[in-house]
């Protein structure tokens, strides 16, 4: 295939010319043509966003919509998570989980009166779309926003750029979602994002995408952020990326996400299982017994140690791999995620990347590396 047939090949966000005119490098990511970063810079675009706001497209996300009598109780066949109880006006993370205990994705569920509204992952929406149609009971209609944006206002400024324009959003705290109406445009908004920074996730009618966010690119604190930018922010934050640091090979235990399965859906809860693999991951979760696990590693050298990169022990025994790593421009120092024999998981164990037959050591180090600052009122 040529590379102007696979270029064609390529999905646009409804963003894709604003990108292109303010000098965005575009890459292919997830099947659509992504901005990776802006004149601006990778680690400038980090360091605005720690600092001030940064705005990114998040619209390549699949936007799904679940609505029906007991959608709710539909939900929690497939997730570990208490969706029943969810309050209108609130979002949660959820796993999809498969039989035999790994993720098939994370996501993002909200209720509102009249549905449930999740964003999944964009490499696996279409996966997500079939399992949940495959499962799908005739009284529950599952709809597929495909004529939507979405974008993410992040950073300590974020709170107040938005109650600027939407007055609406300033007693709204983590975690919170409305339908808000944004200069005339309805929209569903969250206080919530993939930054460790407080900040707003907003889903627009495609048509109207470019005029609003051109509305919070225009405001003085806020600088568009690319992916390169919203990989570190994430790591940094301690924050999984599917297909990297989570997937269908890895359990939620084995993953350190124990905290996004519910008390009620744990054994002896009120709904105990009923989830896909749930035999598997609630053994692990009672008898604390897993061979390997999701940590945070901190470099002792300034040399930024990537994904796929081996760990050693000091006698040279492959003990796991990265599965995400960069440089970490707010703490100035290698940040990376790995999954490792279960063994070598203790906060200050010291273990060795190998990085061009180098054995670069990095220090099993508590996560989020940064300080995470979501709002909670």
């Amino acid at each position: 295939m040529s590379e102007a047939s696979a270029e064609e090949k390529l999905k646009k966000t409804p963003l894709y010319d604003l990108h292109r005119t303010q000098g965005a490098r575009m890459v292919p990511f997830a099947g659509y043509e992504m901005p990776v970063q802006y004149p601006l810079g990778v680690k400038n675009e980090h360091l605005h966003t720690r600092n001030k706001a940064g705005l990114f497209d998040v619209s390549h996300m699949g936007q799904l919509k679940l609505s029906g009598n007991h959608a709710d109780r539909f939900l929690e066949t497939l997730v570990p998570v208490d969706i029943i109880d969810l309050p209108v006006g609130k979002q949660r993370y959820a796993l999809f989980t498969h039989e035999t205990g790994g993720i098939l994705d994370d996501l993002m569920v909200t209720r509102y009166d009249d549905c449930l509204y999740l964003v999944v992952n964009a490499a696996c929406k279409e996966q997500d779309i079939c399992h949940i149609q495959s499962c799908l009971p005739d009284d529950i209609e599952l709809e597929i926003l495909s004529d939507r944006a979405l974008i993410a206002l992040q950073g300590p400024m974020a709170a107040e750029v938005m109650a600027r324009i939407i007055p609406d959003v300033a007693d709204m705290v983590f975690m919170d979602s409305r339908q808000l109406h944004i200069d005339s445009v309805p929209c569903f908004v969250s206080r919530s994002g993939y930054t460790g920074e407080d900040g707003f996730e907003i889903s627009i009618p495609e048509k109207e995408a470019d005029r609003i966010t051109r509305l919070l690119f225009d405001q003085p604190e806020v600088e568009l952020v690319g992916l390169g930018a919203r990989d570190s922010l994430r790591l940094e934050s301690g924050l999984c990326l599917y297909g990297h640091d989570i997937d269908v090979n890895t359990t939620p235990v084995e993953a350190s996400l124990i905290w996004a399965i519910s008390k009620n859906r744990r054994s002896n809860g009120e709904r105990t299982g009923g989830f896909p693999g749930s035999e598997k991951i609630l053994k692990q979760i009672d008898t604390k017994q897993v061979s390997t696990k999701r940590i945070g590693l901190i470099g002792s050298s300034r040399a930024p140690v990537r994904e796929g990169a081996e760990l050693v022990n000091e006698q040279d025994q492959v003990i796991g791999r990265v599965t995400s790593g960069t440089y970490g421009p707010s703490i100035e120092a290698p940040v990376a995620m790995a999954l490792v024999k279960a063994d070598y998981a203790t906060l200050g164990t010291e273990v060795y990347a190998l990085v061009r037959s180098k054995k670069l050591p990095m220090t099993v180090s508590k996560m989020p590396f940064i300080e995470q600052r979501y709002f909670r009122g």
